[in-house]
């Protein structure tokens, strides 16, 4: 939400201050970039590798834990092993975020009357509903890159020639041979995750820039 505020600083029109439908969807994605580059694809590989081992006696296990599963790719892999999936990271999280603050702030406006900046502050069932719509939003978007993203992070190196080369191979292998609703696979897990969680975010969200934006219309009506 940082990344996304800068960025919409940026691409906001320099006289009017307004910020057009083109630049939220970029700011969005531009936020959702950053986070899957710094933060997600290291931990989503680390996490994957993880549950791999998932029903293995314990003297199987290869990754004893989060820490040395970071280890163990790192050594067998190279640094690069831990960004394993990048690509499709980088288009769900782009596309995810794009389309939820997009969506977010069309239903504020939509079902409450509310726009950027105006100093009124959503009730929190209000941030609810509004949060939980627009999370719907990423989640129908970006289902095949999820799955692509959660099939690249799952190969390992050692074990041979790798099945996908890389995103687009990956969504043409897997639409060859497992169909069209392969892609769409842990849609409704996803739905059940996402939407309530963005929900509990925006609550929160909304009553701390509620707080700051009436603090700062009221000082600016007291010094103008």
């Amino acid at each position: 939400m940082g990344s996304n505020a800068v960025l919409q600083s940026a691409f906001k029109d320099p006289e009017s201050g307004k910020l057009s439908s083109q630049g939220r969807l970029l700011s969005g994605f531009g936020a959702g970039v950053l986070e899957a580059l710094v933060i997600v694809t290291p931990f989503e590989v680390v996490k994957i590798r993880l549950q791999q081992q998932k029903g293995l006696s314990p003297e199987l296990l290869k990754y004893k834990g989060p820490v040395h599963c970071a280890q163990m790719i790192i050594k067998e892999e190279g640094l690069r092993g831990l960004w394993a999936g990048a690509a499709p990271t980088v288009m769900r999280n782009g596309t995810n975020q794009a389309a939820m603050f997009t969506a977010k702030n069309a239903f504020d406006v939509l079902l409450w009357k509310k726009h950027e900046g105006d100093g009124k502050v959503l009730q929190p069932w209000q941030s609810m509903i509004s949060g939980f719509l627009a999370g719907t939003a990423g989640p129908i978007c970006t289902g095949p890159y999820d799955v692509v993203k959660t099939r690249l992070m799952a190969h390992n190196r050692i074990w041979g020639e790798l099945k996908y080369k890389g995103m687009v191979h990956a969504i043409r292998t897997i639409y060859s041979e497992e169909g069209l609703r392969a892609l769409r696979k842990g849609l409704l897990p996803r739905l059940m995750r996402i939407p309530p969680s963005q929900a509990i975010m925006w609550v929160v969200a909304n009553q701390i820039t509620g707080f700051y934006e009436r603090r700062y219309l009221q000082v600016q009506a007291a010094v103008f």
